[in-house]
C-alpha cells in the first residue's frame, strides 16, 4: 500500500517513542528510516521499527547515554555513543565532523559504541548538504563468508560516498561489501519473492534462490569484496578499539545486550584543495556527461551513482511510498513489538 512520507515518518516515530526512546531521537531515527524507504531502500526504512522496538523496549539500547567527544587532533576525534540509539548518534557525530572541515579542512571522526544506524546515505548527505564530500564506513554482525571460506567472518559491512554538485543534486554511493545486504533479503521475505542466486549460499554453502534458506551471504566481486569488508571492518572496528570481525555482536542474539558498534565519518571540505565554484560545476558535468554517454542494449540510459534513487523518491514524494501491508499495520497498531527478534538464529529473521 502506499502512504504519504509525513504520515509514515510519524507512524515510526510514534512507534519507537512509545517502545521508550526519548521523542527527540525517535524524531532522528525516523527521519533516517522515511530518508530510506523514500529514496527505495526499503530493507534500511519502515521493516526495521519492529525490530528497533524490540530492542529498545528490552534494554539493548542506552536510553539515557552520557555522550562524549574529544578531539585528538586538529583533523581526528572519537565520538562515543555510550551505546545509544545509533541513527542519532551518527548524525551528531557527523555535525561535528562538518565543523571540524569547515574549520581544518578535513575531519575523520570515529563513532564508537552505538547500535545500528540505518542507511549511510543519510549521514554523508549531511556533508553533501553543506557542499562537502562525506565517506562513512561502519561495521556489521558476521553473516558473511570470505572468499574462499565456509563460514562466516565479516558483516555486510557498508561503505557510503556523497560529493555535491553546482545545481543541489548530489552523487551518492551508498553499498554493501557483499553482493547485496542481508536486508534485502529480508525485504524479498516480506514480500515471499525469489532472490537471485548469487546474493547468498545455504547451510551446505551452495548457492540459494530462497531467501528462506540463506545462511551466509556473499562478498561482491570474490575476493575484492572480501577485501573492502575488511578494510571497513579495521576502520570501524580495532581502528576505535572495539570487537572486530566474527567477534562484532549480532543484531538478534541477546536485544537486552548493547552492541558497541563502530562507525567512522570522513569530511572533506574542496574549498582547501581546489576552487569550490569549480569543483561544483566539475560534479554537474560529471553527471551530465555520464548521463550523455550512450547507452548499452537493454538500457535506455546511463544514471549516475544515487540517481536511480533520486528518481524513485521523486515518485514516492508524489505519489507516496510503497509499503508492505503487514508492516503498515504493525505501524498503526497498539502493539509496540511481538517479541519475534530476540535470541533468534541471526538468519531467521
Amino acid at each position: 500500500m502506499r502512504v504519504a512520507k509525513e504520515e509514515l515518518r510519524k507512524l515510526m516515530k510514534d512507534k519507537l517513542h512509545k517502545a521508550g526512546l526519548a521523542e527527540d531521537q525517535a524524531d532522528v531515527v525516523s527521519d533516517v528510516l522515511v530518508h530510506a524507504d523514500v529514496r527505495g531502500i526499503h530493507s534500511h526504512g519502515a521493516m526495521r521499527v519492529e525490530y528497533y522496538a524490540e530492542r529498545i523496549a528490552k534494554g539493548g539500547i542506552n536510553l539515557e547515554p552520557k555522550v562524549s567527544f574529544e578531539k585528538t587532533g586538529p583533523s581526528t576525534a572519537v565520538f562515543d555513543g555510550d551505546n545509544g540509539v545509533g541513527h542519532y548518534m551518527a548524525k551528531k557525530a557527523m555535525e561535528e565532523a562538518i565543523q571540524m572541515a569547515k574549520e581544518n579542512g578535513i575531519a575523520v571522526v570515529g563513532v564508537r559504541n552505538i547500535s545500528h544506524s540505518g542507511a549511510l546515505s543519510y549521514f554523508v548527505n549531511q556533508a553533501a548538504d553543506e557542499k562537502m564530500i562525506g565517506i562513512s564506513v561502519c561495521q556489521s554482525d558476521p553473516m558473511v563468508v570470505p572468499f574462499g571460506g565456509a563460514e562466516p567472518y565479516y558483516g555486510t559491512n557498508p561503505i557510503a560516498f556523497s560529493a555535491p554538485s553546482s545545481t543541489g543534486e548530489k552523487i551518492i554511493v551508498d553499498m554493501a561489501t557483499t553482493v547485496q545486504a542481508w536486508g534485502k533479503v529480508l525485504h524479498a521475505r516480506s514480500k515471499n519473492e525469489s532472490i537471485p542466486n548469487n546474493w547468498a549460499v545455504d547451510e551446505d554453502g551452495a548457492p540459494t534462490t530462497d531467501p528462506f534458506k540463506v545462511k551466509a551471504l556473499l562478498p561482491i566481486a570474490g575476493p575484492k569484496g572480501y577485501g573492502l569488508m575488511m578494510m571497513v571492518d579495521i576502520l570501524s572496528g580495532i581502528l576505535l578499539g572495539l570487537p572486530y570481525g566474527n567477534k562484532v555482536s549480532s543484531m538478534y542474539e541477546d536485544l537486552t545486550e548493547y552492541r558497541k558498534l563502530g562507525q567512522l565519518h570522513i569530511v572533506i571540505n574542496p574549498e582547501f584543495f581546489t576552487n569550490m565554484e569549480g569543483f561544483l560545476q566539475n560534479i554537474t558535468n560529471t553527471m551530465t556527461e555520464l548521463n550523455q554517454i550512450k547507452p548499452a542494449p537493454g538500457f535506455d540510459q546511463v544514471l549516475y551513482p544515487g540517481q536511480p534513487n533520486d528518481i524513485q523518491q521523486e515518485e514516492y514524494e508524489k505519489n507516496g511510498i510503497e509499503i508492505v501491508d503487514d508492516i503498515f499495520e504493525y505501524l498503526v497498531s497498539d502493539v509496540v513489538h511481538n517479541n519475534q527478534y530476540d535470541n533468534k538464529d541471526p538468519f531467521a529473521k
